[in-house]
């Protein structure tokens, strides 16, 4: 009895602290959250501005809204040509990612072979470089192949590059899936192949969708690859599109601006409509390895 008082009254001295820790978690979000938003806000409101009132009020509101620098940008077809080829050079590349390494990950998870552990840490090994410390031999590569100044000369090293991290998450996701099933499966005459196509794959939706859109947006977002692999300004990404408002002297700043919020909402809205997929998805890659 003594010690279910002593319960009680540790629980009531404790209450009072549990508001002012939720107020104080929630100002730490909000702040956060303001850290991280506000850049994405301001280049959008500054899209608005002409130039004298960008030099001069760079992080205010705009004392005049100006549509001119965005209907600019919409009407003309430069913006549709790099939107297009950004487009189509990330989705080949998301393609290309997620039936390679699927396949990859599902022989990692469910195949036992000889020297299989250490051909899944080779794959790893890439984790441990940063995509511009191999740009020279890639570029050497690309060269020799035929490829400079294609699409195929970004999509491959791109779908190279994120390999080793899409291996990791579906082959972690994989190994979920209870060995019995699998057993199962293959006592009833299914195959590897068809286990993978009619199993395996709709039930990794979430991990799936994950590793999609990390590569839709690294692959959007790219500048290096493109840069030295293309030469034609008919295939420049959204990124290097943004040469054509840097002139000699000077630069339409706020151009700039109002063409890069142009630019990112393709991938900040697949982001928000997959939120819960990646949620979903990264818990399931990382619960067991």
């Amino acid at each position: 009895m003594t010690e279910a008082v002593r319960l009680t009254q540790a629980e009531e001295i404790g209450r009072p602290g549990l508001p002012i820790a939720a107020v104080a978690r929630l100002a730490v979000l909000i702040v956060l959250a303001t850290i991280v938003l506000y850049p994405l806000i301001a280049t959008a409101l500054d899209g608005f501005k002409s130039l004298g009132e960008l030099h001069d009020n760079p992080l205010g509101l705009p004392r005049q809204w100006d549509w001119r620098n965005y209907w600019e940008i919409l009407g003309g077809a430069r913006y549709w040509r790099v939107l297009g080829n950004s487009l189509v050079i990330a989705l080949a590349t998301v393609f290309l990612t997620l039936v390679v390494s699927a396949m990859a990950a599902f022989a990692f998870a469910h195949i036992k072979f000889f020297g299989d552990r250490y051909l899944f840490a080779y794959v790893q090994i890439g984790l441990l470089f940063p995509s511009t410390a191999a740009i020279l031999p890639v570029f050497i590569k690309v060269r020799d192949l035929g490829l400079l100044d294609s699409y195929w000369g970004v999509i491959l090293p791109q779908v190279a590059f994120a390999l080793s991290m899409a291996v990791l998450l579906l082959r972690n996701a994989f190994k979920q899936i209870p060995s019995e099933l699998f057993d199962a499966a293959l006592i009833d005459g299914c195959g590897y192949f068809r286990f993978f196509r009619h199993v395996t794959l709709p039930l990794s939706g979430p991990i799936l969708s994950t590793v999609a859109v990390i590569g839709f947006v690294n692959s959007w977002n790219g500048y290096l690859l493109p840069l030295v692999m293309l030469d034609s300004d008919s295939r420049y990404p959204w990124t290097l599109g943004l040469m054509a408002y840097q002139g000699q002297y000077s630069t339409s700043w706020q151009l700039v601006l109002a063409f890069i919020t142009l630019t990112i909402l393709p991938a900040i809205l697949m982001f928000l409509l997959a939120q819960r997929y990646i949620v979903a998805g990264l818990t399931a890659g990382a619960v067991k390895g």
